[in-house]
């Protein structure tokens, strides 16, 4: 990440991403090489699609020849331009506006996917929030409620919605963190439930691998994305972010998005219940 001497947009507390439109420096989503149709002809959700890791994922999903379900929480703008990205790549691409943590708005994407194009062949749970807190007595009821919500709960939602129509050969990609693994003192909830998507990676896999669909997870180390200027944190640290990784630097959503098409293809087919670890080379057991 180029250094800067403002990063925008301006720090905020609400947790949630922000807008990839303003922010600077700018994320870099496009995908690295060009297409080879390792998912033609099938169709993905992708959650948190609006921008940074998401938006990279579905853009590179669409590359590959996959029809691509594009749901967000609120931020319109971003996720207009994503849509648009994925239908320059010659593919059909759907906007679905939602808070995925309420399961009946879970259940009415999986039926709008299905209705539109009859199919689910990849589910990629990347949808996030946090709050940073340097004091557990700093976490509210409301927060860790919320944080497990919009960060777990949506992916037992997505999936119980999605279980009847996921075929063998389907695939399941959540995404965790590198904090699943190592902590963050101050994202205690996030790093909490981030080793919940840990858990529930591989007990799923376990429960669907029998029937042809394989569960794995990706465990980001510090990616540049709108979800970092949130909770507060001061503009000294988001201009050193990444630096205590080996690399030195941040990850770029296009390095990320690579492990996820990996997973929702083919070319895993022997893999399940697995964590694919980009994090910079930060070494992490599991």
């Amino acid at each position: 990440m180029t250094q800067t001497a403002t990063v925008r947009p301006p720090i905020h507390e609400d947790g949630l991403p922000g807008s990839e439109a303003s922010l600077d420096p700018k994320p870099e989503w496009q995908p690295r090489y060009p297409g080879s149709g390792r998912l033609k002809g099938k169709v993905a959700i992708v959650t948190g699609a609006d921008s940074g890791i998401g938006r990279a994922v579905a853009v590179l999903f669409a590359r590959e020849g996959a029809k691509v379900a594009i749901a967000y929480l609120n931020e319109n703008e971003d996720a207009a331009r994503t849509r648009e990205l994925c239908e320059a790549e010659g593919s059909e691409a759907l906007t679905f506006s939602g808070d995925l943590g309420d399961p009946e708005v879970a259940h009415a994407l999986v039926d709008l996917v299905i209705g539109d194009w009859g199919r689910l062949d990849v589910l990629v749970n990347n949808a996030g929030e946090q709050h940073p807190d340097k004091d557990i007595r700093d976490i509210t009821a409301d927060q860790l409620q919320r944080t497990f919500q919009t960060n777990i709960f949506s992916m037992f939602y997505l999936v119980q919605a999605a279980r009847e129509h996921l075929r063998p050969g389907a695939a399941i990609v959540n995404c965790t963190s590198i904090t699943s693994y190592k902590g963050e003192p101050e994202l205690l909830d996030y790093s909490s439930t981030k080793g919940a998507i840990t858990a529930f990676t591989r007990a799923l896999s376990e429960q669907l691998v029998g029937e042809g669909i394989r569960v794995n997870a990706v465990a980001p180390g510090p990616i540049w994305t709108p979800l970092n200027p949130c909770g507060g944190a001061s503009e000294e640290k988001l201009e050193h972010f990444g630096e205590n990784t080996p690399m030195g630097r941040p990850g770029q959503p296009n390095e990320v998005a690579a492990s996820f098409l990996f997973l929702a293809c083919e070319d895993s087919s022997y893999m399940s219940g697995q964590v694919l670890h980009p994090n910079g080379g930060t070494v992490v057991n599991g």
